[in-house]
């Protein structure tokens, strides 16, 4: 009987214990998730939990608390998301949670790219310009010949597109620069049938795979076929594997150079100001963005707080989590955001009391226990 009792006591303890070991609950993007969670170098501490449901999913779920869209239960404390918290999304957030939750805080997680990789017997070079790559993904030219000599007979390989089935902020950055150079062709969405304009059924060789990791294995699979991904699983600086575009490959350099014209927020505490935008950079590589976390100011379990205050000081410290970062494909966010994220959210230096679980803000509110 004291045995069994010593078992049983024995379960509750290590329940406990891994209830208390994934107190913060998230999840999102699955274009950085292998650098969040899940790899021996991830950056996520052990006591953060991270489903991979793609963007509009970790939106989804953080905006309305919904800790089923991430497969679990209770408050969901974080969300990480390629694609940009839109205005009707932070107004209606404002409106349903802001007395009692406190503000939202979006901030850059680590600057990436969208990689173009392709599979093209006898091709090693590709180079696609921005109107070619319109062409491409929309479906206006069918066949390499026609796409890149204007001439189908030259070559009749049809193009084979992969494409993310699921609401994706790589879809989201991929759109928002082909609207820019071809805006008949693509609107800015997050899903890809809905941002390829004209109304045409999508050509029957093409495929749709749910998560970025699937995207550089089909495209692989086949001859002819062409896709878009994340930097992370890819060897982007290879122009054997992943196209450049107007010349250019989706180097750390070169992603830098597109997003060097990125200012510092002039209003702090507007999140919208926190994700900068250039569609289609008059330098560097052209699709560039940040990645992005979503965080409440204010939680009422004051552990999580400590949680989520400990892992923005590393990852906004210098060097950070940089050497994690890179490993990934990705780039760090330049040292200035750094530090206005760490003055801003960590330690108030700034005096604008947007600081997690600042005592005259979240006095009384915050995220659910």
């Amino acid at each position: 009987m004291f045995k069994r009792t010593l078992i049983a006591a024995s379960l509750t303890v290590a329940a406990l214990a891994s209830a208390q070991a994934m107190a913060v609950t998230g999840g999102g993007a699955s274009l950085p998730a292998a650098l969040y969670k899940g790899s021996a170098n991830s950056i996520l501490p052990a006591n953060f939990s991270y489903a991979v449901t793609g963007s509009g999913i970790g939106k989804s779920a953080f905006l309305s608390n919904t800790a089923s869209q991430f497969g679990t239960t209770g408050t969901v404390h974080f969300a990480a998301s390629d694609s940009i918290l839109n205005a009707t999304e932070l107004s209606n957030y404002t409106a349903n949670f802001g007395t009692s939750y406190g503000p939202l805080i979006q901030l850059p997680s680590v600057a990436t790219s969208v990689a173009i990789p392709y599979k093209k017997t006898g091709n090693t070079t590709l180079n696609l310009t921005s109107a070619q790559l319109c062409d491409a993904l929309s479906g206006a030219k069918t066949t390499w010949g026609e796409l890149l000599n204007n001439d189908a007979k030259t070559d009749p390989t049809l193009i084979r597109v992969v494409y993310r089935t699921a609401s994706s902020g790589t879809t989201e950055i991929l759109t928002r620069h082909l609207n820019s150079v071809c805006p008949g062709q693509f609107a800015v969405n997050t899903t890809f049938t809905s941002a390829r304009l004209g109304g045409s059924p999508l050509p029957g060789n093409w495929v749709g795979v749910v998560n970025t990791a699937d995207v550089a294995t089909a495209v692989n699979a086949v001859n002819g076929s062409i896709g878009y991904v994340g930097p992370d699983g890819v060897n982007a600086s290879s122009n054997a594997v992943v196209a450049r575009i107007n010349g250019v490959q989706p180097t750390s350099a070169n992603v830098n150079a597109a997003l060097s014209s990125a200012a510092l927020p002039a209003t702090p505490s507007n999140p919208a100001q926190w994700v900068p935008v250039v569609a289609n950079p008059g330098t560097g590589y052209a699709m560039a963005a940040y990645t992005n976390f979503i965080f409440g100011q204010c939680y009422k379990d004051a552990a999580v707080a400590a949680d989520v205050k400990a892992f923005l000081t590393q990852h906004y410290s210098t060097p950070g989590n940089a050497v994690a970062t890179a490993a990934h494909g990705f780039i760090p966010v330049p040292t200035n955001w750094k530090n206005a994220v760490t003055a801003n959210f960590i330690t108030n230096s700034s005096g604008n009391n947007l600081d997690i679980n600042n005592a005259s803000v979240c006095n009384g509110v915050g995220r659910p226990l």
